[in-house]
């Protein structure tokens, strides 16, 4: 392998990213080309920004709005996220989030302590989804470069735009054909290259702060969703995070801590990580074990590895031959 490498870590989307490329044309520029991207997808999609399109998209009293290609193919994930998850993961409900007290970036808030919003919270139970799947209603054409949605329906892309980010970020330095390389868009991984080499990727319990896994991962995606990073009090005092559930519009208390997700695209990673996390301890292991496997990370601090691919150990024949000898 090459040892050219960039590898540079920055703040974006609120949080700090990474982008490590490993040989291939010019690493350097690969991994500035990347960064410029992200940043440039958070100027777009940050709900936090006013300026921001997706801001001014949902400010806007039209039904029928013209849209970026980049804003489409957000809310396109969007939506279909909300599909797959039979509208457990579901992008519109911007209004009830900001009720919870998510209304400007908790960035440089530190959260409330996991241990002490799980004290307090309210009995666990699997979330559900809204009967008025408002996301249902949301139409995309891209032929004529605008999205429609009910009128006041506001949509977040949130948690999906950064699989969706790594993913085109991650396309974005396969151009270059290096020899691998890896983006972290906050835990949402995107890992590839030519040479099959894979990276050490660790996943820490939100509660324990301990290494619970380490997976050799060398082309894929990986996601964990988890309610520790955003988490804090409401108004009345109660603990808030920001994974609601879609049918009361009140923060999900499952019984989970957090997901990790195996699949083959950061969009893909995202959504299913969020899904199991939502449908609590049994119904999110048959999630994971129909998807690319994961990790539970339960409230008791233990973790629970879900159908998670293992390499198996080949031996050829010329090799039993010589052992035989």
């Amino acid at each position: 392998m090459s040892t050219a490498f960039a590898d540079i870590t920055f703040h974006c989307m609120g949080c700090e990213l990474r982008v490590l490329v490993e040989g291939g044309a010019d690493p350097d520029a690969a991994a500035a080309s990347a960064q410029q991207l992200l940043h440039d997808i958070d100027a777009a999609l940050s709900r936090f920004k006013p300026e921001s399109e997706i801001s001014r998209f949902n400010a806007d009293p039209r039904a029928t709005v013209p849209a970026s290609a980049l804003l489409r193919r957000a809310v396109s994930t969007a939506i279909a996220g909300a599909e797959r998850s039979s509208g457990l993961v579901d992008p519109t409900l911007l209004s009830e989030l900001e009720h919870a007290g998510y209304r400007e970036s908790r960035v440089g808030v530190a959260p409330l302590p996991l241990a002490d919003a799980l004290r307090e919270a309210p009995a666990r139970r699997r979330a559900q989804p809204s009967l008025e799947e408002r996301w249902s209603h949301v139409t995309i054409d891209d032929e004529e470069g605008t999205i429609t949605r009910p009128p006041g329906v506001r949509i977040d892309v949130g948690g999906s735009a950064k699989g969706l980010a790594a993913d085109l970020a991650a396309d974005l330095v396969a151009r270059s054909k290096p020899d691998r390389f890896l983006i972290d868009c906050a835990g949402d991984l995107v890992i590839g290259g030519s040479s099959g080499e894979p990276y050490e990727v660790g996943v820490e319990h939100p509660i324990t702060g301990t290494l619970v896994l380490d997976l050799p991962y060398a082309k894929g995606a990986m996601a964990t969703s988890g309610i520790d990073r955003r988490c804090w009090r409401g108004d009345d005092g109660a603990p808030r995070h920001h994974l609601l559930d879609p049918m009361t519009g009140e923060p999900a208390w499952t019984g989970l801590a957090g997901v990790t997700a195996l699949a083959p695209t950061g969009a893909e990673a995202e959504i299913i990580a969020k899904t199991a996390l939502l449908s609590g301890p049994d119904a999110g292991r048959s999630v994971l074990a129909r998807a690319g496997g994961g990790v539970l990370l339960h409230e008791d601090g233990s973790a629970e590895e879900v159908a998670i691919p293992r390499p198996r150990q080949v031996v050829r024949l010329a090799d039993l031959k010589a052992m035989s000898r």
